[in-house]
């Protein structure tokens, strides 16, 4: 259990690290992180951390792809994280 919360912890502060890098690469007209890239941290695991750089950085808030995308990928994680508790408790 103890491994998943670290896991957890470092996919989401990638996410939130890829949305910064992602948003400073768009500014300085450089090579840009790959949205499919993003998209896969944040259903890897990372949806909280690429939600929140989303809003915190004013990044990718205007892509319908991100705006819906990663907030589904967070309740599908989130029903199945209650789906999975409520079978371990049986």
């Amino acid at each position: 259990m103890k491994l998943l919360l670290y896991y957890l912890l470092l996919i989401n502060a990638a996410g939130l690290a890829l949305m910064l890098v992602d948003k400073w690469k768009a500014k300085k007209n450089r090579w840009r992180v790959r949205e499919s890239t993003l998209l896969l941290i944040a259903a890897l695991g990372g949806s909280v951390g690429s939600l929140a750089g989303m809003y915190l950085f004013r990044h990718k808030t205007l892509h319908l792809k991100f705006t819906l995308g990663i907030p589904l990928i967070l309740a599908g994680q989130c029903f199945i994280a209650v789906l999975v508790m409520a079978l371990g408790a049986k």
